[in-house]
């Protein structure tokens, strides 16, 4: 078992310094393939291997891999397909080291999916989409979701952990009970007799979800905070499987895995699709995506049979990080065959996901909206702790972080306090 914290968490900084020493022997190689099988047009994916924190630098290359599952049209998905990745980058500030990068990507990513779903909202009054949404730095995968698509992890030891979060209302009661408390109604539909049937909705409009990109039609209190995990795989490497509704309404994690371990990556989403539709039938897009996070030169992964850790294993597996600064002092830690956590919230308030008590909050600009990142003077924004009865100029510098006057109608109006 490796050395801990006094919180028994290992400290992001010494994940990243043992990466370090890793990547000088070797980098992992990201080898993917996708398949879909099309009912309405709505599913749309998003890959790229090349990306860079550093323009022009290799070194500090990034993947991403993102699946957008629209519904009542395609709008919201091809819309967020083209934006939501500028947006999630023009939020992170510029000059920052690898370490402070990757602590700074999940809000990021928070101010990324709202501003995306903002714009969006401009243009369109319907259609919705769910998002997946991963970024894989070295070894270090950090996945966003709203929705129902889902990305499960299989490390190389044969562990599957679960990447995302499922927002459908039949799956999360916490869920139900924020959208009522802010004026939605939530029910299932009705047929003569008053008898009623199928999964829960919000009305109106009839979504089966909570949090989704788009959906102005049903409510603000549909939200687009995404729930964010970050985690940090062995050089040993694992495959991640990202896939919509189509495939988690006919598999489960370990079917999904099982029936295409040992394929290459592309085959292996081939195979999950064939097993759902052969199950379930083709009743809605159906779309996968398998990433295979290997050391150099393995050319396909050979992952040992599922295995469900015990209670005890999965923590010591599978541990979170302090919350604090990762500036922490070196110190020995063993290189052992686990997935680490190095962060996971999934909170829908916009407040506490900007919170200054983040490690990261020191890295952003402070008289920058947190959301859009418009510029702003000093006392002309508005903290995002304040009541809606706030003006600008009336909170202090240290009461940030800062909303402009849009984003802060924008948070008002998904806590059911703006219409």
């Amino acid at each position: 078992m490796a050395a801990m914290d006094g919180d028994g968490m290992v400290p992001l900084a010494v994940l990243l310094r043992r990466e370090m020493s890793w990547e000088r022997i070797e980098k992992p190689d990201i080898l993917y393939g996708e398949a879909s099988e099309s009912k309405k047009g709505e599913d749309f994916t998003l890959v790229k291997t090349e990306c860079q924190r550093v323009p022009g630098q290799g070194d500090t290359t990034f993947s991403v891999f993102a699946l957008f599952d629209g519904h009542n049209g395609a709008a919201a998905a091809t819309y967020s397909k083209e934006n939501l990745l500028n947006n999630v980058l023009s939020a992170i500030p510029s000059d920052l080291s690898r370490n402070e990068w990757i602590q700074a990507l999940p809000r990021a990513l928070v101010a990324g999916f709202v501003k995306t779903d903002k714009d969006f909202k401009k243009i369109a009054s319907v259609s919705g989409t769910t998002v997946t949404f991963v970024i894989i730095d070295g070894w270090v995968v950090t996945v966003a979701s709203v929705g129902d698509s889902r990305c499960i992890l299989e490390s190389a030891e044969g562990s599957v952990y679960f990447l995302s979060a499922d927002h459908r209302l039949e799956a999360n009661e916490e869920e139900v009970e924020r959208i009522t408390a802010c004026g939605g109604e939530v029910g299932r539909m009705n047929v003569v007799g008053g008898a009623e049937f199928g999964p829960l909705r919000c009305w109106p409009g009839g979504l089966c979800l909570s949090r989704s990109i788009g959906d102005m039609d049903v409510g603000e209190f549909i939200v687009p905070i995404p729930h964010v995990k970050q985690v940090k795989l062995s050089n040993a490497g694992g495959r991640l499987v990202i896939s919509s509704d189509g495939v988690w309404d006919a598999l489960t994690a370990e079917k999904a895995l099982s029936c295409s371990r040992g394929l290459p990556a592309e085959a292996a989403a081939i195979r999950i699709i064939k097993e759902a539709v052969q199950l379930k039938g083709l009743r809605d897009d159906t779309t996968c995506i398998v990433v295979d996070i290997l050391p150099p030169e393995k050319i396909s992964p050979s992952f040992p049979a599922f295995k469900r850790p015990g209670k005890g294993v999965f923590k010591n597996m599978f541990r979170r990080r302090s919350s604090e600064s990762s500036l922490f002092s070196d110190r020995d830690y063993s290189e052992a065959d686990m997935v680490e956590e190095i962060f996971e919230d999934g909170s829908p308030i916009l407040a506490q996901r900007l919170d200054p008590e983040y490690p990261a909050f020191t890295m952003f600009k402070p008289f920058n909206c947190a959301v859009c990142q418009l510029e702003m003077k000093p006392g002309e924004g508005i903290s995002v702790h304040a009541a809606s009865s706030s003006k600008p100029g009336t909170i202090n510098p240290w009461d940030g972080p800062f909303l402009c006057s849009t984003c802060q109608i924008k948070k008002e109006a998904m806590e059911g306090r703006h219409t």
